[in-house]
């Protein structure tokens, strides 16, 4: 690869919001970039619920709605929940045009199961928790068998390319990091696709590559970022002391499974009327507070689902005999783990950025769906709207040259991928982030965190653990700005949730004032 690369469209990233972007570009050609070959890495393949859309008789895209903003605890663009619900149906079908084997009935119409927080069965699966593997499968393939869309796998991302004010591209090493000189990609259009942020955080269900370095270079470069603080825990990943921790979907709650403590007592009765199927900030907290008190928490299937549990949720099942527990008969022990950022580079309905020539999609991406709780399988949804959307912008543009960018810190010329001493300080800094800006925060050890993390950052040896710190300072901000508890924001100085603060947020950094710069 020369020392430079030109293309009209750029999309960073190899997850269903990447490829789903490109698939609806074509026939206009563009580039993916992949820090792996394309589905490894990617959260996209590691979703067991599936997709939300309101396609069953009975249920509308208005109920879809009403749920979503009910379950964003204030926050939700109301328009924008209204829009991702109405075009739910249509991206579905594009779906299963290009090959996703949804799960049928008898009479070959679509299986929809229900979630928590949804009013109506009208979540889309593959294998009952295999939806995000058999996805991306099928997008692969056909994004491989589309002539208009050049994939480059083994390109990490390092900074964004800036030209007169503007994103111009990317900076990005190839041999999946290792390469001594990075590659300047100019580009008219970036559209960042790389993911969420769960590896800032010592537990989570998130592949190692979900590290926020989008979010980061997108701050660093001055755009805005919104609802950065809103950081939603899963209740019931399995506690079995594997990194990631394997997740034990909320489908099985939905399906009548409970959740007890060492004693036997099920908790979430006393904590909500919804008990194990209310809104999920509020079940993590629950199961949260059971394992700081020694009571253990624990999903209990037996009675609910028992002998079907193999067939039911196979990924899951395969997870809990790995770790010598069958599912079937035993209680699975399970922590609230870091599963999805409701917050990410602020973007409009056609997924523009505030900085002209950066588009988002996906999780890296905030655009007021999610408010500060996202509802059960609208991740995946929003990433297929938002993708189609930024693909019909863009198509619908004269996209000019690329301009010839320089990059906003990275020089491109020393590590890329961290060193021993940066593995130890991401050990660190993922401690930090769990304890101080996990579950349960308050302001002194959000503000510990800040000075913590600006001294990992000073001594960073590689751009990974520059954007690591970078992201983690972004969220730690935000949450310090935030003075109430709503969603997945809880401070424990200020428990309560303030009517005059039920809006989104939004944070600005000039790249002088990022760290590291």
């Amino acid at each position: 690869m020369p020392d430079t690369y030109n293309t009209t469209i750029l999309i960073v990233g190899g997850g269903l919001a990447g490829l789903f972007t490109a698939l609806k570009l074509a026939p206009l050609p563009c580039t993916v970039l992949s820090p792996r070959p394309l589905g490894e890495g990617a959260s996209s393949s590691w979703a067991q619920g599936g997709i939300a859309a309101a396609m069953s008789e009975g249920d509308t895209a208005e109920a879809h709605a009403i749920d979503t903003i009910a379950a964003g605890a204030g926050t939700v663009d109301e328009a924008v929940a209204r829009m991702v619900a109405n075009e739910a149906a249509e991206r579905v079908h594009d779906l299963l045009s290009y090959g996703v084997p949804f799960d049928r009935d008898l009479a070959g119409k679509l299986v929809q199961s229900r979630e928590a927080a949804h009013s109506a069965k009208r979540i889309v699966r593959v294998g009952g928790d295999g939806a995000g593997a058999a996805i991306m499968q099928a997008l692969i393939a056909t994004v491989r068998n589309t002539p208009s869309i050049t994939v480059l796998e083994g390109y990490v991302a390092e900074d964004l390319l800036l030209a007169d004010g503007a994103c111009a591209g990317v900076l990005a090493r190839g041999d999946y990091g290792r390469a001594s000189k990075a590659t300047r990609f100019h580009a008219a259009a970036t559209v960042l696709a790389t993911g969420g942020i769960g590896h800032l955080y010592a537990v989570t269900t998130n592949p190692a590559e979900a590290r926020g370095e989008g979010l980061a270079m997108a701050a660093r470069a001055g755009a805005v970022i919104a609802d950065a603080e809103f950081v939603q825990f899963h209740p019931t990943a399995l506690a079995v002391g594997l990194d990631p921790a394997p997740l034990a979907t909320e489908a099985i709650r939905g399906e009548g499974g409970i959740l007890v403590n060492r004693a036997g007592e099920r908790f979430m009765l006393k904590l909500h009327a919804d008990a194990e199927l209310a809104p999920r900030d509020i079940v993590a907290r629950g199961v949260f507070a059971e394992v700081a008190s020694g009571r253990g928490a624990f999903l209990d299937a037996r009675a609910a689902i028992g002998a079907e549990f193999p067939h039911l949720f196979p990924a899951v099942t395969a997870a809990c005999r790995k770790a010598g527990i069958d599912p079937v008969t035993d209680l699975l022990p399970v922590a609230p783990a870091e599963h999805y950022h409701m917050g990410g580079i602020a973007t409009d309905m056609q997924g523009r950025a505030t900085l002209s020539g950066l588009y988002a999609a996906g999780e890296v991406a905030s655009t007021g769906l999610h408010g500060a709780n996202r509802l059960a399988s609208n991740s995946l949804l929003e990433a297929v709207v938002f993708g189609a959307r930024v693909a019909e912008e863009l198509t619908s543009r004269m996209l000019v040259a690329p301009s010839r960018g320089a990059p906003v810190r990275m020089s491109g010329q020393g590590a890329c991928l961290p060193t021993q001493a940066d593995l130890q300080a991401i050990a660190r800094l993922r401690a930090i982030m769990a304890d101080k800006a996990g579950v349960i925060r308050d302001g002194a050890g959000l503000l510990a965190a800040s000075r913590q993390l600006q001294a990992i950052a000073d001594a960073a040896e590689s751009s990974t653990l520059v954007n690591m710190a970078s992201a983690a300072l972004v969220i730690v901000a935000s949450a310090l700005a935030r003075r109430e508890s709503r969603g997945g924001h809880w401070r424990s100085d200020f428990p309560q949730t303030s009517i005059a603060l039920a809006t989104r947020s939004k944070l600005t950094l000039s790249p002088p004032e990022l760290v590291g710069a």
